[in-house]
């Protein structure tokens, strides 16, 4: 099977790329930046076509999708520095642009990776099991779960006959090798002795995913014949309880446990005047604040999902367990030669 990658120099990219390989039965190309780091692939580099290019020139993308069979887009704006302009650039006309290049260049299979923020609103509370007849908000949190939800909905609706399309929805995805995504920033913020207790004192629950498992959906996702035009949640086994996850990590480290419980009034108030900040497009587009809107949702909000739609039409199961997975996480923080100083 022919399979284009995108998004192969990030975490959940290098990861798919490493177990295509792997698997051996895949000719994997991928289509990276000229200034992209590949060194999450130097030990596959040599078995992978790489495809320079952007998501932004049509050319490129008619060239990596050219007689490809399967096209596995991962690659997405999700820093939340960036003005909507940006974001409906990267996240939807992007996408768009590759589903009609994946068409042209004769794919049969589209797996997109969404994201459950897609159905995070902009005033909403907790989701709890929810599976995926949950609706979009009418209103959402911030321009990455609105881009998200627009490229989505843009995927699933070229889903036709000779033409699959599905998107799956990893939170949080974690594990060996994560040196940007949520659980790594949040790390890198307690070695600094900088993250704040934002549970306002109430537990919070999440369905993280572990790295191996979004990469084995992905997988059975490309092989299934039930998926064509559907969202599925995909997630670990286990329910996370977000502040005594991260407390059992830092303390592992040791690390500074995270500062006292704000209040939450104290909070609303230096979120409201951050992003009235964040509306000036030159800060916009330059300034990742240190406490937004979607930050605070992300982290006092419960958020778990319902795996079972994953389960049925493509066999979905977790294939790593949270101990299994921590212990190894853990391992390689402390292994890792830019460990970060710990905060005194």
């Amino acid at each position: 099977m022919r399979a284009l990658v995108t998004g192969a120099s990030g975490f959940l990219g290098g990861a798919l790329v490493r177990r295509l390989v792997h698997a051996d039965r895949h000719d994997v190309a991928i289509l990276v930046r000229r200034t992209s780091n590949l060194d999450g692939l130097r030990e596959v580099q040599g078995q992978v076509r790489v495809i320079t290019g952007d998501l932004g020139d049509r050319e490129s993308l008619d060239r990596a999708a050219a007689g490809v069979d399967v096209v596995f887009h991962s690659a997405a704006r999700v820093d939340e520095r960036g003005t909507r302009d940006q974001f409906w650039a990267e996240n939807v006309r992007a996408t768009e642009r590759l589903l009609a290049a994946a068409r042209h260049g004769g794919a049969s299979r589209f797996v997109f990776i969404s994201s459950p923020s897609a159905l995070m609103a902009r005033d909403g509370g907790d989701q709890v099991g929810i599976d995926e007849s949950a609706a979009f908000p009418a209103r959402y949190l911030n321009h990455y779960c609105e881009s998200k939800a627009a490229a989505e909905r843009s995927v699933l609706a070229a889903n036709a006959p000779g033409f699959s399309t599905c998107a799956l929805r990893p939170r949080a995805i974690w594990g060996v090798g994560d040196r940007s995504g949520p659980i790594a920033r949040l790390l890198d913020r307690a070695a600094a002795g900088s993250l704040p207790d934002l549970s306002f004192g109430r537990e919070v629950y999440a369905s993280l995913c572990h790295v191996e498992n979004i990469v084995e959906a992905c997988l059975l996702a490309a092989d299934s014949p039930n998926v064509g035009g559907k969202p599925y949640f995909i997630a670990d086994a286990e329910q996370t309880s977000v502040w005594e996850f991260l407390g059992r990590v830092i303390a592992e480290l040791g690390y500074a446990p995270p500062a006292p419980v704000l209040d939450r009034r104290l909070v609303g108030l230096l979120v409201a005047m951050i992003e009235s900040l964040r509306r000036i497009p030159y800060l916009a587009e330059r300034w990742s604040p240190p406490l937004s809107r979607y930050t605070v949702a992300v982290m006092t909000r419960t958020g778990t999902y319902d795996t079972a739609a994953a389960t049925r039409d493509f066999g979905y199961k977790p294939v790593m367990d949270r101990e299994a997975g921590m212990s190894a996480l853990l391992e390689w923080v402390r292994a890792r030669a830019e460990l970060p100083e710990k905060a005194h």
